[in-house]
């Protein structure tokens, strides 16, 4: 469909005179409001989409080593694990901080 001047001009008159020149303004307000929500709204979708949860430990350098054959072959993706599988190895991960801090205070 292809909309020229007269048409555009046409169809700008009938909004005039069906909602009046003072409720223009609101409405295309409104209607710009409606899109930047729902574009905002469809973004967060496809982000939520693409992002998948990590966990990082973090470790001073000084203590990293390169990864071995068997931990590079668990970092392939696996299927997701529980919120209750989750938050255990996050318990796990602080409890080995925590003592691996205790360690290092230690002389």
């Amino acid at each position: 469909m292809n909309l020229g001047a007269p048409e555009i001009i046409l169809i700008l008159v009938a909004l005039v005179l069906l909602f009046g020149a003072k409720k223009l303004p609101d409405l295309a307000r409104g209607v710009g409001r409606s899109l930047r929500i729902f574009k905002a709204e469809t973004s967060k979708m496809n982000d939520e989409d693409d992002d998948k949860p990590t966990v990082v430990q973090a470790q001073p350098e000084a203590q990293q080593q390169p990864a071995a054959p068997q931990q590079l072959q668990a970092a392939a993706p696996a299927p997701e694990p529980s919120a209750d599988e989750q938050a255990r190895r996050l318990e796990e991960q602080a409890a080995k901080l925590r003592a691996s801090a205790q360690a290092d205070k230690r002389p």
